[in-house]
């Protein structure tokens, strides 16, 4: 004990040392020349100072903190209903926020401002993916392909509430052909100064079809692209059936089958003709027919397909008479697979297409045939030619 005590007196002598040759006013204290009692004294003082005051200077350290904790919150309050009503990277969102100094509404004009200008660099970029959306009226039938460039994008409920959208539009579009029944194409020239009148939260309002996409581009951030449209019409008494592969909802699908059936007798059972005419629409997207009938298929693919299969019989080295003999059993066969009369029926294989009609005729008690069919796929034709819209082959009825 008595060591310790010792131990102190060097640090009590420096101590009083140096603060007894200098004066010193910080913070309103003094020392000056004095005894060492009291000296001591000014020295515990100095040594407390900064513990003096203690709850005032906590809570303003406090109140600073809560300050910036407050507007933290209301920033972040501000990134989060930008982000809900544009659906714009949260980098984007504060971004724009910043710039337009945290007013929501200048911040939102400035992300579609920006988007737009995206959008419009990404326009050539190749869009593959995407969805078919159909539209149907009593007699008429409309289906477009709007294209995106990835399967995420494709499966976006703002994409497919514009694909319906745009679908619906495309029914109102009168007959261009003036066809009284059949096919015909609906280019995006004739529906992009069409006006919508949206209601999707993130997508509303008055505006044409191209501003519509470019808006959905601007917000998706991808290529967005309305390729190609198609309408079908059938003449009365009559029904058109359709068939929708991989839906993600009612009137949304990547593959499509279309099909018109009609019958003579006015007062004929059209619940029959539905449901044989929705089977035969999912046997146009299975079987992938081209043609009608056999009368039908083009004089081009006919003589294409006669070189094939007489080249491949004259590889065997058998006669001029047994090479045609082969050649027309095989193009029986090539009727078989692209003629959708000759087709062998996807839901019994035991009778084709035009067997499949003959029965229903008897069941109806009228005269039934096929006024025309459709088969689309998204995507389809893309790689090939990039610029092919409308012009793409439609395989249809005289």
């Amino acid at each position: 004990m008595a060591l310790f005590r010792n131990a102190k007196r060097p640090l009590r002598i420096f101590l009083y040392n140096s603060f007894s040759t200098c004066t010193n006013h910080t913070n309103g204290y003094s020392m000056s020349r004095g005894s060492p009692i009291s000296q001591s004294s000014d020295i515990k003082g100095l040594f407390t100072i900064k513990y003096v005051n203690r709850k005032p200077a906590f809570g303003l350290i406090s109140r600073q903190f809560s300050d910036k904790a407050h507007g933290g919150s209301e920033q972040m309050s501000l990134i989060k209903q930008l982000r809900e009503r544009t659906s714009a990277p949260i980098k984007d969102v504060k971004l724009a926020l910043v710039d337009c100094n945290w007013d929501i509404e200048a911040a939102q004009k400035e992300l579609r401002k920006r988007g737009k200008v995206l959008a419009s660099k990404k326009s050539s970029r190749t869009a593959t993916e995407g969805l078919l959306a159909l539209a149907q009226s009593k007699g008429k039938v409309a289906i477009i392909e709007l294209n995106c460039e990835t399967d995420f994008v494709a499966r976006n409920e703002i994409f497919q509430y514009l694909a319906l959208s745009l679908a619906r539009q495309t029914l109102l579009v009168e007959n261009i052909s003036q066809q009284a029944s059949g096919i015909y194409p609906v280019g995006p020239e004739y529906l992009q100064d069409s006006q919508l009148n949206l209601e999707h939260p993130k997508i509303n309002g008055e505006m044409t079809v191209q501003n519509a996409i470019t808006e959905l581009a601007a917000i998706m951030g991808e290529n967005v692209k309305l390729r190609r449209g198609f309408v079908m019409s059938a003449s009365l008494p009559g029904v058109i059936s359709t068939y929708l592969h991989t839906s993600p909802q009612l009137g949304l699908g990547r593959i499509a089958g279309i099909l018109s059936l009609e019958v003579e007798d006015k007062n004929a059972r059209l619940d029959a003709l539905q449901r044989v005419g929705s089977e035969l629409a999912m046997h146009v997207v299975a079987a992938k027919p081209l043609f009608l009938t056999k009368e039908l298929v083009s004089s081009d693919a006919l003589a294409n397909e006669r070189e094939i299969l007489r080249s491949q019989a004259e590889s065997t080295g058998k006669s001029q008479m047994a090479i045609e003999k082969m050649v027309e059993g095989r193009l029986r066969k090539y009727y078989e697979e692209v003629v959708l009369m000759e087709q062998n029926f996807i839901l019994n294989d035991t009778l084709n297409v035009k067997t499949l009609l003959e029965n229903l005729s008897k069941e109806v008690g009228s005269a039934v045939k096929i006024g025309s069919f459709f088969r689309m796929e998204v995507g389809e034709g893309i790689q090939r030619l990039e610029s092919s819209n409308a012009d793409e082959s439609v395989a249809q009825a005289a």
